[in-house]
């Protein structure tokens, strides 16, 4: 694939840097905000699709990004405010799908429209990457860093997250490298991707130290017990944040990614629909990280936590003192470690524990956070009126 045009000719200046040279650089890059323009990063925010995880809250015209699930303000909004100063909203690009594109913009009114990249159809995490990576390329030349992330994840210190993608770009800058952001695991948890640190790579922190470090292999979803043997290696969770440059990323999913191999040409010439039309949907992980011996983490320690489940909600909102993650107005009397959240009205919990309950105009939802986890099964047998239209009933 040729590289994306840009204003001038793309060079590979990978070079070794020396560690005082390194500790000048982050010096320049703790600078808020970035001003060399070399150092300047961009943003790829991934907000496409509508989950059904949090129904009855998420529906197709109100999916999960625009849920005030955390704090007053929607994930997606959460996501950009948390970049910034670090990289402003006019550097921040959002891949999402056309149903829900409007809606997201009025909730990031100041990420231009321009930014807002609109799939033609659902394309799959790697595809929307290419195409952030081609758009990036495109406006600020195929050299700049940026970072690539969802916008549903929950990060305990925004200053630290900021310090910790710093410190990715620094080596994304000069090394041919894919960075991802991995967290120390707080739990045997089965739904998050691992991957197990190699050899270092930081010639100022080891590994010990919390430097960065090669990728010997990932393990997506394993099982508690090989969570637990995992966790006892010194594996990492997999955050989905990654940082590097948008050549790199681009010249890595042509040698790796067969799912996008043959639509690749038809992006760098900005032919998006035949792009579209060309690809298989595969994500990030898969389709390129597995699959590419350039891979290395970096971890952080800034709280992170995925937004995947209603049972999430206990991990990233502030608890009253027997363990209750509530939003909205709700009563808990000898009651603990329930996810409570009303939109309208007040809930009273008498009694109970471990138990979701969701209050909204028509309807309440009542289930254990153990089968909250999983509501296929529960969608399937609901008619299509109240599936996708609670508020209604």
């Amino acid at each position: 694939m040729t590289e994306p045009r840009a204003s001038a000719p793309s060079i590979d200046t990978t070079i070794v840097i020396e560690p005082a040279v390194l500790t000048e650089t982050m010096d320049e890059l703790e600078m808020e905000p970035l001003l060399d323009t070399n150092v300047s990063l961009w943003a790829v925010v991934f907000a496409g699709g509508i989950g059904t995880r949090f129904w009855p809250l998420s529906t197709p015209k109100k999916p999960k990004q625009l849920l005030a699930l955390v704090g007053e303000t929607p994930l997606i909004a959460e996501t950009v405010s948390r970049l910034s100063p670090m990289i402003p909203p006019e550097r921040v690009l959002v891949v999402t799908s056309a149903d829900i594109a409007d809606a997201l913009h009025e909730a990031i009114p100041d990420v231009p429209k321009a930014n807002m990249l609109v799939e033609p159809r659902p394309l799959g995490t790697a595809a929307a990457l290419a195409w952030g990576a081609t758009e990036v390329a495109r406006r600020a030349g195929p050299d700049t860093v940026f970072c690539a992330l969802h916008a549903d994840l929950s990060v305990g210190d925004a200053g630290e997250f900021r310090d910790t993608v710093r410190r990715a770009a620094t080596i994304a800058a000069t090394e041919s490298l894919l960075i991802t952001i991995g967290s120390r695991p707080t739990r045997a948890e089965t739904g998050f991707g691992y991957l197990q640190p190699g050899a270092s790579i930081d010639p100022l922190n080891s590994r010990a130290e919390g430097g960065a470090c090669r990728v010997e292999h990932f393990v997506e979803k394993p099982t508690a017990a090989l969570a637990d043997m995992l966790i006892d290696q010194g594996a990492l969770w997999n955050t989905g944040i990654f940082v590097w440059r948008a050549k790199v990323v681009l010249r890595e999913l042509k040698a790796h990614c067969a799912e996008l191999s043959s639509g690749l040409p038809m992006l760098t010439d900005g032919k998006l629909e035949a792009f579209a039309s060309l690809v298989t949907s595969v994500s990030i992980d898969r389709g390129l990280l597995e699959r590419s011996s350039n891979v290395a983490v970096l971890p952080g320690a800034f709280g992170w936590d995925d937004v995947g489940t209603w049972a999430a909600l206990r991990r990233v909102r502030d608890l009253d003192d027997a363990g209750n993650g509530v939003m909205g107005e709700a009563h808990c009397i000898e009651s603990s470690g329930n996810v409570i959240h009303a939109d309208t009205g007040c809930v009273v919990a008498y009694g109970i524990s471990g138990m979701l309950v969701v209050s909204i105009h028509g309807l309440t939802f009542v289930t254990s956070l153990d089968r909250a986890s999983e509501l296929g099964p529960l969608l399937n047998a609901l008619p299509g009126s109240l599936r996708f239209n609670p508020g209604r009933h």
